[in-house]
């Protein structure tokens, strides 16, 4: 196997690809809240932090403005003290809250469901999101001046137009589009380029081998679910762009591999650039490899992480948001054990992604082989320079390094793997080779 880089040569910036979904919040304390601004987390998304049916306490539309029949220009209509709290706990750390205006899934919905039919009036639920956005950016209601910039409308609407979804949205796919329209100009109309606003924090969608020309199939029935995603985005960016419905960029999900992650990355620019949407972000805000109980204190876990980050990092995509971090019994709680609260390994591959991040400027780097995921990058006076190599293979992996600009020498590695937690191991490169054992994340530091 062999890596290749070129420290001399700069091809970007590197991207918060260490973002997170839920923090670790567990029952309004802030005594693990360190664990973000030690690893450096830029962004954390605010979704499901409500609690079963919103929980009554954060984020949610619902918990904010809990009686829609009240004057929404009335400070005194809003409880906004939770999610202050947790609002402020994360600007502490230096973690920007990414706000989702919408409300937590339902998981039993088909019980009994709340709060996810559409809102009784759109242009009243526009306003409302209004007054939360004018309350940490602008002061209103005794508020803050946090100039919190990313605001998304609702979260995976296209559950509730299939028989086989509706956890997040008991309405049409019209209604939907209606709602973002409506919310999404009047902000925009309100704030400018001060904010952006996008979703639709869609369940994610590949392209069908049936549909080269991204046709959409439209107007049909949904033979299947994919089909079903994939025939709702057509139908959302069609909508948004006939109208000139303004969108800053597009969020979307994707559990699985890193190959699929990487796969889907190409198949939402694909039809983003097909509508005329190629220079809107695209965000991925929900996502994870190990969905586990059990596998995901690993390091064939941490590996799967860092790989989809070094991989994504070459993507168009602008940012990844790991579902999630937070602390509680939840098979997608990747980063924090909910019985020690201490942190699994897959949470060091985001603290080693971040030290990239802070040199800012990725250069050229390329591998040969597929289990070999790689990223470079350098700060901009060029003393320090850093490389990430993740091997997700099975078996242990010879690496050859093809490097020029620094002095490998002098290179400094750490490990995370069954042996090594973020740890410095005392290797060197030798003859330009190091071995990687399996599932290993190694940082190079120059």
């Amino acid at each position: 196997m062999k890596i290749t880089a070129d420290f001399k040569s700069i091809t970007g910036k590197i991207k918060p690809m260490h973002a997170i979904g839920q923090p670790p919040n567990y029952g309004a304390r802030d005594n693990l809240m360190h664990y973000v601004g030690e690893a450096g987390l830029p962004y954390s998304r605010l979704h499901d932090a409500g609690g079963p049916y919103g929980g009554a306490r954060y984020v949610d539309i619902p918990n904010v403005f809990p009686d829609f029949s009240a004057d929404e220009n009335n400070p005194e209509s809003y409880d906004f003290v939770f999610t202050d709290w947790l609002i402020t706990a994360l600007m502490k750390q230096g973690c920007e809250p990414f706000y989702r205006l919408g409300v937590t899934i339902e998981n039993f919905y088909k019980m009994k469901p709340y709060r996810i039919y559409p809102p009784e009036d759109f242009g009243k639920w526009a306003r409302i999101c209004e007054h939360i956005i004018r309350h940490y950016n602008e002061g209103w209601a005794d508020g803050f001046n946090y100039n919190i910039r990313y605001w998304e409308i609702w979260n995976e609407p296209e559950g509730g137009s299939d028989k086989k979804g509706g956890a997040m949205w008991l309405g049409t796919a019209e209604q939907y589009f209606e709602l973002y329209e409506i919310t999404a100009r009047h902000l925009k109309n309100c704030f400018g380029d001060s904010i952006k606003v996008g979703g639709y924090a869609s369940c994610g969608f590949d392209i069908p081998d049936s549909d080269p020309e991204l046709t959409g199939i439209p107007d049909v029935v949904a033979e299947n679910w994919g089909t079903h995603l994939y025939q709702y985005a057509h139908q959302f960016f069609k909508y948004i762009s006939e109208r000139n419905v303004p969108i800053d960029f597009f969020s979307w999900h994707c559990y699985g591999d890193p190959q699929r992650v990487l796969s889907r990355a190409d198949s939402t620019r694909r039809v983003m650039e097909k509508y005329g949407f190629g220079d809107v972000e695209d965000i991925c805000n929900e996502w994870n490899p190990t969905p586990d109980p059990v596998r995901r204190s690993t390091a064939a876990a941490a590996a799967k992480v860092s790989a989809v980050m070094l991989g994504m990092q070459k993507k168009k995509t602008w940012m990844l948001n790991f579902y999630d971090a937070r602390i509680g019994s939840s098979q997608y709680g990747g980063i924090f054990d909910p019985n020690t609260w201490y942190p699994y390994k897959s949470y060091y591959t985001l603290m080693s992604f971040n030290r990239a991040y802070r040199l800012g400027n990725e250069v050229f780097t390329e591998s040969d082989d597929a289990n070999l995921y790689v990223c470079g990058a350098v700060s901009d006076d060029g003393g320090k320079a850093v490389l990430l190599v993740t091997n997700t293979g099975s078996s242990a992996a010879q690496v050859e390094f093809d490097l020029s600009g620094v002095d490998i020498s002098d290179a400094e590695i750490l490990f995370i793997d069954d042996c090594y937690t973020y740890t410095p191991t005392g290797k060197r490169i030798v003859d330009g080779k190091l071995t990687l054992s399996p599932n290993c994340c190694a940082e190079i530091r120059f």
